[in-house]
């Protein structure tokens, strides 16, 4: 073998030319690098099969899959050869200048995207993109290289040793396996590098190779519950000032309407409990509560309420949440409550079923609900990263006219409060804030638009209104009757890239069969099961009931779980996203639900995903439509208008999420669509980006995607 380089001095703006012949490292070049600053080669090829003109160097040690700024780069030969005078991991550049071999000798043909490659440290002989996708499970587990290897190994059916071989000299099962496994991960290279200068190139490549694993995406929408309130005491995560102590700040004691310290919390008012079960606490039992969170299921309390228990309701609004949150010091919760003092109840969840499998997956503790309350908004904003619109609502002839909120706002527009209203209490202890209007909609915004940010029926049934002349229609002279919806959906954007999608509502066909009545009584075992507004694609003219396209886009997209979910989960038929609204009894909504039915509920289905044929590469997302009023310690980033609000809990679980993790990553309701967008290559929902500005532009920083709850590899 024969070697000739000339060297020059390394530094990142000089591109050596390097010649090397056939076979370079099977003559001891290895990728080894032995030597560092006494004049040690580092040497390999850029595979898969030969990339011909691309630039090599060494990374730099913080920003992966770039070049130290010192380092030497040099251009690849007619096989893919390089060598770097040096020691260190390596990245190579493939850009349209490369042109790419399929067989050595072979004219080659341009490359038309631009991808990035990244070998470990000493293990460069062959740099291609399964060296990429195992310097990313290296990242991700701490640099364990035994561990990464073995578990990409297994994933891609091949022995350890053909990971960093020249593929293109295996066996033709062994080459089939590693050339369908690069083409996946070269695709998602391509879509990392093709988000630019936007994010950090190391941790976007890691991102799209942790998510390319993934091809069904199940999200499971449960109900009304902070992240203090189920999950704060779970060890490691930023829980309960005071009780947990991996907390990451003080309790800050609850204030009155004028701003002073609270002596005690005020009572429940209307008592702590749903009237007609076997535990009642009334509204004297909870007076004189000391200022600070309490735990409701304390054997040791007289205000004992198992999970079991269902509490009364809590105020869950649009302008009380971002009031309560006031500013970030989350210290109005009991002033702007209609229940006072349970406000700030908590459960220990490590008697919770989904509290076992969040030990054994990631629990993301940095989770915050997409907009301010309450439960319609924040669905909305589940699948379209918006807010409804209902334009004119202030004309005579509107519906809604007189269901615009009274609020006061500062010279920027910013929220002051609602606008007390008669006989509002001078102090909280005495009773609930009394509001002169808190409706359904915004006041008229600068370009004219109002916008549904309370509870609004759906144009469509299954609605909370009567039907219209129409029968599949609400009446749209009722003022809680929605105008027609047509923003962008998550749905729009994956049928446009023919990406099969579907929301599972929990007694939708029920719904369906009942008799329009306002209530939309569906009942199951004596309980309410049906909430329209939960169902947010039913408020969109593509889903028009009364047309045929909208007709087949319902029975394609809108299904029940009863009939369908399961069934298709275990016949490996699920789609690649899938959302699942459980109906009301089992979403944990107080009020009409108790923590203990919905969450073993939600675990059994986890269970039942688990055994699924399509379990191997499925990410399952448990979150929470909203907090329901209750109290969290944490302060929401600053965003835009509509959020984010109060933070909530969400589990990760998938064989490629990591195992027992807290995941302290920012994310809000939005950060599925992210997840969904990236993983897909959709268009970007406006709303998304304008979120993210916002974050940038208050001094935050945008919304994760929810990878950095993934590996790269399995880990089960």
């Amino acid at each position: 073998m024969t070697r000739t380089t000339k060297w020059l001095p390394a530094t990142a703006a000089v591109v050596t030319t390097v010649t090397l012949s056939v076979g370079l490292s099977a003559c001891g070049g290895g990728g080894g690098g032995i030597g560092g600053d006494t004049g040690g080669v580092t040497s390999g090829q850029v595979t898969g099969s030969y990339y011909e003109n691309a630039q090599v160097c060494f990374e730099d040690k913080t920003k992966k899959a770039t070049c130290d700024a010192a380092s030497q780069v040099v251009k690849t030969g007619a096989d893919g050869s390089y060598a770097l005078r040096g020691q260190g991991a390596v990245v190579a550049t493939i850009d349209t200048s490369t042109v790419h071999h399929e067989v050595l000798g072979d004219k080659g043909t341009a490359v038309a995207q631009k991808l990035v490659f990244r070998a470990p440290l000493g293990r460069s002989a062959y740099v291609s993109a399964i060296s990429t996708e195992l310097a990313a499970a290296m990242d991700a587990n701490g640099g364990n290289f035994d561990d990464a290897s073995k578990k990409l190994a297994a994933k891609i059916g091949t022995a350890e040793a053909n990971l960093l071989a020249d593929i293109n000299k295996l066996g033709s099962k062994d080459l089939a396996l590693l050339k369908a496994e690069a083409a996946a991960v070269n695709a998602a290279i391509a879509s990392a590098v093709a988000q630019g200068g936007t994010v950090d190139l190391g941790q976007a490549l890691g991102s799209a190779l942790a998510m390319n694993n993934i091809q069904n995406v199940v999200v499971i929408f449960a109900e009304n519950r902070g992240f203090d309130n189920l999950y704060g005491l779970y060890p490691g995560a930023n829980g309960i000032p005071g009780v947990n102590p991996t907390s990451t700040s003080a309790y800050v004691p609850q204030k009155d309407f004028d701003g002073s310290t609270l002596p005690v919390l005020p009572p429940t008012w209307g008592g702590m409990t749903l009237a007609g079960q076997s535990t009642i606490i009334t509204q004297a039992q909870s007076a004189n509560l000391p200022n600070k969170p309490f735990q409701i299921d304390n054997v040791n309390s007289p205000l004992y309420m198992s999970s079991a228990v269902i509490t009364r309701d809590l105020v869950h609004r649009f302008y009380n949440n971002q009031m309560q949150i006031n500013g970030g010091k989350n210290d109005k919760f009991t002033a702007y409550s209609d229940a006072g003092g349970l406000s700030m109840g908590y459960y220990d969840g490590s008697k919770m079923k989904l509290w076992n499998i969040a030990k054994q997956y990631t629990l993301a503790d940095n989770f915050f609900m997409g907009t301010f309350g309450g439960s319609f908004l924040t669905h909305q904003y589940l699948i379209c990263a918006c807010a409804p619109t209902y334009p004119n609502a202030d004309a005579a002839s509107s519906p809604a006219k007189n269901s615009i909120s009274a609020v006061n706002l500062d010279a920027s527009g910013n929220l002051i409060g609602l606008v007390p209203g008669t006989g509002n209490p001078t102090s909280v202890l005495n009773g609930a804030a009394v509001y002169q209007k808190d409706s359904t909609l915004t006041p008229k915004d600068a370009a004219g638009m109002f916008y549904a940010v309370n509870t609004m029926q759906p144009p469509y049934q299954p609605s909370g209104n009567n039907a219209a002349a129409v029968a599949a229609y609400a009446d749209p002279s009722k003022a809680t009757t929605l105008p027609t919806q047509s923003q962008t959906t998550i749905g729009d954007q994956l049928t446009a890239k023919g990406i099969n999608w579907a929301w599972y509502a929990g007694a939708w066909n029920a719904a369906l069969a009942d008799a329009p009545n306002a209530s939309r009584s569906v009942i199951y075992g004596g309980k309410i099961q049906f909430q329209p507004h939960h169902q947010p694609f039913n408020y969109y003219s593509r889903f028009d009931p009364a047309t045929a396209t909208g007709a087949a886009e319902r029975a394609s997209h809108l299904k029940d779980f009863d009939a369908s979910f399961l069934q298709d989960a275990a016949a490996g038929k699920l789609p690649a996203v899938a959302f699942y609204k459980p109906q009301g009894n089992l979403n944990q909504h107080a009020g009409y639900a108790n923590v203990a039915d919905g969450d073993a509920h939600i675990a059994d289905v986890i269970a039942k995903l688990q055994a699924s044929p399509q379990w191997k590469n499925m990410l399952i997302v448990v979150t929470y439509d909203e907090n329901g009023g209750f109290w969290d310690h944490v302060a929401p980033p600053k965003g835009d208008r509509w959020g984010p609000g109060t933070r909530l809990p969400t589990l990760l679980v998938s064989p490629y999420a990591k195992k027992g993790f807290v995941d302290h990553t920012q994310y809000d309701t939005a950060s599925i669509l992210r997840f969904i967008t990236h993983r897909y290559s959709l268009p970007v929902l406006a709303g998304i980006t304008a979120r993210d500005k916002a974050l940038v532009a208050n001094g935050g920083k945008p919304m994760g995607d929810l990878t950095g709850a993934l590996m790269p590899v399995p880990q089960e």
